[in-house]
């Protein structure tokens, strides 16, 4: 689960609503100072995630001269969801992303895609859906196919809890595995964060998860596909992953022709651990693209 790093919004960014034409989504959205944007990013978070995980990029994005859209997908966090599976088929999510990018204006082809994680995979699916619709890609910790096997059984329990149990008696349940565990942070979280966290567990809608960390588990190798898409792409990660393993990310990018970036020091959530690295990378692979 991402941890963003704080929650207040930087002054260039504000939230609310994205109107398109398969309804509304949360988002937040920071606007260069420039007059004119040098582009637009749209920035999908990854499973159990949402928008605030890309809160630490909205500033150096925007002082880099680019407009930065994180979105809370379809079901996640503060945007609605039905409580339907099949309205969570990875298919649906990527309509929602064709969507999303045609609202945020400028034309077919202006908008810089990114997806972290299961959003890389989502991504990648809208781009092969309608390549045409985006600028670049970028796919951040996220691989070429299924999430590694420890990583797999972890998701199998959870679904298999969430059509047992509440989303309080899950929270509460992986809260206590992690204690066990000793999978918790050095230092604890601020009252602030940990509010947050289970808030945000709590506004995501079950069917959602179930779905997509099906998706999670099951996903084919869509590699050779995508590389056949004429569109400039990059695969950053950090330099471990518990997700995909990084020689397996770092073979995918050879294989799509891709530009690599290893965010030293930081694990499965480059944007949130080290996100003046991250931006900074980005910033520069934009810059490459006509």
């Amino acid at each position: 689960m991402s941890r963003p790093p704080f929650l207040a919004l930087p002054p260039c960014a504000r939230a609310y609503q994205l109107a398109t034409s398969r309804g509304e989504f949360a988002v937040h959205d920071a606007q260069p100072q420039a007059a004119e944007a040098r582009g637009t990013v749209l920035l999908l978070p990854g499973f159990t995630g949402s928008k605030e995980d890309f809160i630490a990029l909205l500033e150096p994005l925007a002082a880099a001269g680019y407009r930065a859209v994180a979105v809370d997908g379809r079901g996640q966090h503060e945007s609605a969801g039905p409580h339907d599976e099949s309205a969570y088929a990875q298919d649906e999510l990527a309509r929602d992303v064709l969507a999303q990018a045609a609202a945020l204006g400028g034309g077919p082809g202006t908008v810089h895609l990114l997806g972290h994680s299961l959003g890389g995979l989502i991504a990648r699916a809208a781009v092969l859906a309608e390549p045409s619709a985006f600028r670049s890609l970028t796919v951040m910790s996220s691989g070429p196919a299924a999430i590694s096997e420890s990583q797999q059984a972890r998701t199998r329990l959870l679904v298999g809890a969430l059509a047992a149990m509440d989303m309080e008696s899950v929270w509460q349940e992986m809260q206590r595995q992690d204690a066990e565990t000793d999978n918790v942070p050095e230092e604890e979280a601020p009252s602030e964060l940990a509010e947050f966290l289970h808030r945000r567990w709590m506004r995501t809608v079950p069917e959602q998860l179930v779905a997509t960390g099906r998706q999670l588990i099951g996903e084919p190798d869509r590699t050779a596909e995508l590389a056949r898409v004429p569109l400039p792409k990059h695969v950053v990660s950090g330099s471990v992953d518990y997700a995909w393993p990084v020689p397996v990310m770092d073979a995918m990018a050879k294989e799509l022709s891709a530009v690599r970036t290893v965010v030293q020091g930081a694990g499965h959530s480059p944007n949130a651990e080290r996100p003046a690295a991250t931006a900074e990378a980005l910033v520069r692979f934009w810059e490459t693209v006509a």
